[in-house]
C-alpha cells in the first residue's frame, strides 16, 4: 500500500501522525476545544509541539478538563503541586499562565457574541484557504494573528503572542496550512463551508 503523503513538518511519531491526520486543521467551532488548544499553544512556547502533545492527557487530568471556570479557581497550593508533577511542563510562568488565561476566557465568554466569534472573527467567520507547496513557504505569524494577539493581550491573556496565535489558528481549522501535496489538503478544504460564524 503507498505511503501517504503529508505536511514537511511532521515525523513518523504515531501520535502526532494521528493528530495531523484527524485534528489538525480542522475547522473548530467549540468554545471549550478553542481554548484547551489555545493554551497548549502557549505552553509550546519554546518546544516542540509534540512535546506538549505528548503532556495534554496529563494536562486534561490535572487542569479539570480544561474548563477554565475550575481552572480559574485554581490555588497557589495546587500550582506548586503541578510543579512537581513530571507530567507537566514545570515552567512557573506558563503554570500562572494557565490560570491567568482562564480567567481572562471567561470573560471573553461573557462579551456580546462569546469566545467562539471573538476568536473567529479575526479570520472573517470562516476558514482561510491557503495553498502552500513547501513548508519555508507558511508564514510564522500574519496579519490575522497579529491582530489576535494583540486583542489578547489586551484582554489580560499571555503566551499569546503573534507566533502562537497563528500556530492556534492552524490547529484549529482557521487557516488550511496543510501542503498542497499533502493528502489531509483537500479534505480539509472541503471542510471549510460546512460552518460560518456569523
Amino acid at each position: 500500500m503507498e505511503e501517504k503523503k503529508r505536511c514537511a513538518w511532521l515525523t513518523q511519531d504515531p501520535l502526532y501522525e494521528k493528530y495531523h491526520d484527524e485534528e489538525w486543521g480542522v475547522p473548530q467551532f467549540d468554545a471549550k476545544a478553542l481554548f484547551e488548544m489555545l493554551l497548549l499553544e502557549g505552553l509550546q512556547a519554546g518546544l516542540s509541539w509534540l512535546t506538549v502533545l505528548k503532556k495534554r492527557e496529563r494536562y486534561r487530568q490535572v487542569f479539570h478538563g480544561f474548563d477554565p471556570l475550575a481552572m480559574a479557581q485554581m490555588t497557589e497550593a495546587e500550582l506548586e503541586r503541578c510543579m512537581q508533577d513530571t507530567g507537566l511542563i514545570r515552567n512557573r510562568l506558563k503554570m500562572k499562565a494557565l490560570v491567568r488565561n482562564a480567567a481572562a476566557y471567561l470573560k471573553l465568554e461573557e462579551e456580546s457574541g462569546g469566545a467562539v466569534a471573538f476568536l473567529w472573527q479575526f479570520v472573517g467567520g470562516k476558514p482561510l484557504e491557503n495553498n502552500w507547496r513547501e513548508l519555508g513557504d507558511v508564514p510564522a505569524e500574519t496579519e490575522e494573528s497579529r491582530r489576535m494577539s494583540k486583542a489578547l493581550k489586551q484582554r489580560g491573556f499571555t503566551f499569546v503572542g503573534p507566533t502562537i496565535c497563528y500556530a492556534f489558528m492552524q490547529a484549529v481549522g482557521m487557516v488550511n496550512d496543510h501542503q498542497t501535496d499533502c493528502w489531509r489538503h483537500p479534505i480539509v478544504a472541503e471542510m471549510k463551508g460546512r460552518r460560518r460564524v456569523k
